[in-house]
């Protein structure tokens, strides 16, 4: 596989992961408060991080080098996290999902800021088709639905983490020195778990941890296993190997995901018709990736020429 292919299989796991945050997080987002939540998170991805990291790259001491950085990092990931389960307390998986996918626009202009990225029209393309695809999976496909929708306090609260979510991806491309993806998300979920406890230390010191139902700590275990140390690894492999907008680009494939997920938790099977806006983002998805065949086969071609 190559470099770039890497990437994107890397963001396609990625985006099947984070879909299950979305379903599970809104069965929790009330029973604890989101503070809590991420710093237990975020101490149980740090410890797996870590010891992946000593059993791999090691952790050299070149890597505490600007410890800022992390600082920037974990901060921007823990706001989101935040943000996000704050927001499920009252939006729907489905809706927050919609709200997500404002992520990979928003992700290409931190992108073009702080790292000169420009978007093609090819990406722009793709990008745009990704985006009707999944709100035709959103809404399934029922103009109506999409015509009445209102964005409540729950998205809008989300959409600001979804802000900080945009940024962290530019962001890791820009302070990352040469380390390895585990020993910097390391670094990144170390000095996010101490940011949420510093900000949120009264909520985890007042929960009544013993008498959590069993759904908060499958939703801890699931988000700090899963969607935490699992996909930290990967969003960080992929925003070494490919543009900001099209890591992000990947974010059109959750609504559809969080649709199985639904399914699975009992919601049932949307309508047929649905199935178009999935065909959609996998057409966007295939642009990105003919535009990198193209452009490969064109260095080719000018070195062998």
């Amino acid at each position: 596989m190559t470099r770039t292919g890497g990437g994107h299989a890397a963001m396609l796991l990625f985006s099947a992961l984070v879909a299950g945050s979305f379903s599970l997080g809104s069965l929790a987002a009330n029973e604890i408060a989101p503070a809590a939540l991420n710093a237990v998170r975020f101490l149980i991805a740090a410890v797996i991080i870590g010891a992946a990291a000593l059993a791999t790259t090691g952790i050299p001491r070149s890597a505490f080098h600007a410890p800022w950085r992390y600082l920037i990092l974990g901060t921007l990931f823990a706001t989101y996290f935040v943000l996000m389960f704050e927001g499920l307390k009252t939006a729907s998986p489905v809706s927050s999902a919609a709200v997500f996918t404002l992520t990979p626009v928003m992700a290409a202009g931190f992108g073009y800021i702080l790292l000169g990225q420009v978007m093609t029209k090819r990406i722009a393309l793709a990008l745009s088709i990704g985006a009707c695809g999944a709100l035709w999976v959103i809404f399934r496909a029922d103009l109506g639905a999409l015509l009445q929708f209102n964005l409540g306090r729950g998205e809008v609260i989300y959409f600001f983490g979804c802000l900080a979510h945009a940024a962290y991806t530019p962001m890791v491309r820009k302070l990352n020195r040469g380390e390895p993806a585990v020993v910097f998300t390391f670094g990144m979920l170390v000095a996010g778990f101490l940011v949420l406890v510093a900000y949120g230390w009264r909520d985890i010191a007042t929960t009544d941890w013993a008498s959590l139902p069993p759904i908060v700590w499958i939703t801890i275990l699931y988000v700090a296993i899963f969607a935490s140390a699992a996909t930290f690894v990967l969003l960080q492999y992929a925003t070494l190997r490919l543009p900001s907008s099209k890591v992000m680009a990947y974010t059109y494939l959750t609504p559809s995901w969080v649709i199985l997920w639904e399914v699975a938790l009992g919601q049932g099977l949307p309508p047929m018709i649905v199935l178009g806006g999935i065909g959609m983002t996998v057409v966007a998805l295939t642009l990105l990736l003919k535009n990198e065949d193209a452009a490969n086969r064109d260095q080719r071609s000018s070195i062998s020429g």
